[in-house]
């Protein structure tokens, strides 16, 4: 369209393609109307999934709900309160664990984290967002309301021990491990649900649906079912938790009634050692495969002009930025970048994933 409107304005450019590509690929306007958003090349996996370890030492949780329960029955009907759900996810096996909350706070979140410790053992490592769905529920509600990255459960997880790694803001898709599970869990409840609608949902009936759902997803093959039916036994989480698998004979010596006291663990440990290399041979090859971003992408650099990306506005009214801090990952690549703005007279400052900009220029 740009050569045809030149063209018939009547100039004639020597090498006109090439230099209005120049032109538009430079073009400030352009790139701020059609310009794409920056990526890096896909990154390794994050040494925490791939390590062999014991059940929930790795662990990635979300918070959804909430479901409205009856807690006080009265004579003109009953009174309501609400609950939500903490699911914890194994990084490791993929196991998952529910746990209900009654409201959005620090207290209420250091008695669900003591109560998932003291069922599944010590966590060394968390990994979560950070909380743009506590933010979210507090709006919607108007609850006060103490958020992960401070206060208490800071000093809480600092005197146990605990690593918290938190995404950068708006980044869900580096949560992709607990947010699918998210929606698994919320598919079968939906379903369990539908089929008891009739009945009041009480903490009791939604703490039983909890756990038979997540018997359900603990039940889920990690990898494709083969048809073979001299196959092994389904990889599921199950298997790492339970130690069991019904209606499937192992290979496992048989012991006598002295011998059940004294040598049970190896029959725990053979068990567990199948688990754990099938989950190399068959697993950990899947979690590998890069669907995209194969090359090195757009690198963005200190000083660079910006225009990042916000949910609830239009393209037009993106502001402009300026990159004033770049991070790199392990693989030297920029995963995400601090930019100012300068909004009613005060400089903002706040962290962003790079897909979320758009590179325009850069500043001397």
């Amino acid at each position: 369209m740009t050569e045809g409107a030149i063209r018939s304005a009547g100039y004639w450019v020597i090498n006109c393609k090439r230099m209005v590509s120049s032109e538009i690929h430079h073009c400030v306007t352009c790139k701020r109307l059609r310009g794409k958003f920056g990526w890096v090349q896909m990154a390794d996996l994050p040494e925490d999934r791939l390590k062999e370890a014991p059940p929930f030492s790795y662990v990635g949780l979300d918070v959804f709900g909430p479901w409205s329960v009856v807690t006080r029955r009265t004579r003109g009907g009953s009174a309501n309160s609400k609950r939500w759900g903490v699911l914890f996810t194994c990084l490791v096996s993929r196991a998952i664990h529910v746990e209900l909350v009654e409201e959005v706070s620090s207290a209420s979140f250091i008695n669900c984290l003591r109560r998932f410790i003291a069922l599944r053992g010590p966590v060394q490592q968390i990994r979560s967002d950070r909380g743009t769905n506590f933010i979210g529920a507090v709006k919607e509600l108007s609850l006060d309301a103490e958020f992960v990255e401070s206060g208490p459960v800071k000093d809480y997880l600092t005197m146990n021990k605990v690593l918290w790694i938190f995404n950068p803001p708006h980044a869900s898709h580096f949560g992709g491990v607990w947010e699918r599970m998210i929606g698994s869990v919320r598919r079968i409840l939906d379903a369990l649900l539908l089929e008891n609608k009739s009945f009041d949902l009480t903490h009791e009936v939604l703490s039983t649906l909890m756990a038979e759902v997540c018997t359900i997803v603990n039940s889920r093959p990690l990898v494709p079912v083969s048809s073979d039916p001299e196959a092994p036994a389904v990889l599921s989480p199950t298997l790492i938790l339970t130690q069991k698998q019904p209606d499937v004979t192992f290979s496992v010596p048989e012991f006598g009634t002295k011998d059940a006291l004294r040598s049970q663990w190896k029959l725990v440990q053979r068990l567990a050692d199948q688990f754990w290399s099938r989950w190399r041979a068959e697993y950990l090859n899947v979690l590998q495969k890069r669907a995209k971003w194969h090359s090195g992408g757009q690198e963005v650099n200190k000083g660079d002009v910006v225009l990042m990306k916000e949910e609830d506005t239009h393209r037009n009214q993106w502001p402009l930025e300026v990159v004033d801090e770049v991070f790199y990952s392990k693989d030297s690549k920029v995963r995400k970048v601090k930019v100012t703005i300068v909004r009613n007279g005060s400089r903002l400052s706040y962290v962003r994933p790079i897909c979320y900009l758009v590179r325009l220029l850069e500043v001397n």
